[in-house]
């Protein structure tokens, strides 16, 4: 007899954490969303358990929190990172404040999605070997990601938290919110309407959300996994430029309207990572193409449109 499964998944009324739950059903594990908010009519899942709760109050946390779970996986923190206080306290301080509540009753795994920030203004192809600073990150959020990765790496060392840590790069997919680069570009071909961008000369690393769930899925059965930090992308750059004049082509519409926004005078023209550690520690890699999933991505956000 397999015993039934118990997830919670910190963040899983956002894009990612929407994907995880639906899979996680599949698999037919209990699924437990905890997240400020209550979920878009679009991500809702009637088998979800939802909690309300604000992971930077450990008291509010502990509260809500009165069982074990098997898997915890945090996708949570502030989405709006110009308010700095909340940026730091959500990633920072709510990590801390949920490896604080399992530290008795630990999970089999305790997965939090990093981001490939932390590396600063590394060059590419970005590798977990890396010294990572703080004092080099200039975004509050990426400090916030950086300090939580190296607090689960100090308590899998000292107190056997079974940290694992996936820094993600740019996850793309059906059912995410219109305020990130693919589905701005997207919803503005759809519409054939003007719309401002840069030059496009920078390149940029694209990993599919089911890749990304996938992955999640590999690194909570992996025991190797255990105190890793482990990139998640595609390790194949994509030019900016090339992927809007594509969406323009597909979508039949769209106006760019190229060198409107200004390039910040410290912007990296070419972010990707080393994937073999994935591949290797997980034995993960992505299986959906960038074409094809840009083409089923465009394909929902206009069937969205109906």
């Amino acid at each position: 007899m397999i015993l039934k499964r118990n997830i919670l998944i910190v963040g899983g009324t956002g894009f990612i954490g929407y994907h995880l739950a639906k899979a996680s059903l599949k698999k037919r594990w209990g699924v437990t969303s905890i997240s400020s908010k209550r979920p878009k009519k679009i991500r809702y899942i009637s088998k979800v358990k939802y909690l309300i709760c604000d992971i930077t109050k450990f008291n509010q946390l502990k509260n809500k929190i009165k069982r074990k779970f098997d898997y915890v996986v945090n996708l949570g923190g502030y989405v709006d990172h110009s308010n700095k206080n909340l940026t730091y306290k959500s990633h920072y301080i709510g990590c801390k404040n949920l490896t604080k509540l399992f530290s008795k009753n630990k999970p089999l795994a305790f997965i939090q999605m990093g981001s490939s920030v932390e590396y600063g203004h590394s060059k590419s192809p970005q590798t977990e070997t890396l010294n990572c600073k703080t004092k080099i990150i200039k975004s509050i959020y990426g400090k916030a990601k950086l300090l939580s990765s190296l607090h689960l790496i100090d308590i899998y060392k000292k107190e056997n938290f079974p940290s694992i840590i996936l820094r993600l790069y740019l996850a793309y997919g059906p059912k995410q919110d219109l305020n990130r680069f693919l589905p701005i570009t997207i919803n503005g071909c759809l519409k054939n309407n003007k719309f401002p961008c840069s030059e496009g000369t920078q390149s940029r690393d694209f990993v599919h959300v089911f890749d990304v769930v996938n992955a999640i899925f590999k690194s909570l059965k992996s025991k190797k996994a255990k105190g890793q930090i482990i990139n998640i992308g595609s390790g194949k750059p994509q030019k900016i430029k090339r992927i809007i004049l594509n969406i323009k082509k597909i979508s039949k519409g769209g106006q760019p309207q190229f060198g409107k926004i200004k390039l910040r005078k410290d912007e990296i023209l070419k972010i990707y990572p080393s994937i073999n550690k994935a591949k290797k520690i997980i034995n993960w890699e992505p299986k959906i193409s960038f074409n094809k999933g840009l083409k089923s991505t465009i394909k929902y956000y206009y069937e969205q449109r109906k």
